[in-house]
């Protein structure tokens, strides 16, 4: 049972999504996955679903950063049904070119997040890439 109130969960949830995006634009592959829990689900387009945090921290690994870049996430709707917190997020991945920063993939993020020892972690993120 949630016992914080909307604004609260709400916070939280965003704080969580902030961390993921600063850490994994660092190549924090570690922090990413501390976000994650145990059984969490990953999907991302074109592939399998990444099931678990170890392997959630293995494909962020793969992703790190050989060049800078940027994911900025916004539009932020958080929702609570009972025991279920989901947010939506639009995001979009930018890259430093030689060019300058240029914006790659446009997407949303579908998380989904659990309570675990009074904290918020991700149970399954669904990203979907809009062309």
């Amino acid at each position: 049972m949630i016992t914080q109130t909307h604004a609260e969960v709400a916070a939280a949830v965003r704080s969580v999504i902030g961390a993921h995006t600063q850490a994994q634009d660092a190549g924090q592959t570690d922090a990413v996955a501390a976000l994650y829990a145990d059984e969490a689900v990953l999907e991302v387009p074109g592939g399998d679903a990444i099931v678990g945090r170890a392997a959630v921290r293995e494909a962020f690994a793969g992703w790190a950063p050989t060049t800078p870049q940027k994911h900025l996430v916004g539009n932020t709707a958080v929702s609570v049904a009972g025991d279920t917190v989901r947010a939506i997020s639009d995001v979009v991945f930018f890259q430093r070119t030689d060019a300058g920063w240029t914006p790659l993939i446009v997407g949303r993020y579908d998380d989904t997040f659990v309570l675990v020892d009074d904290a918020w972690q991700i149970s399954r993120r669904s990203t979907t890439y809009q062309m």
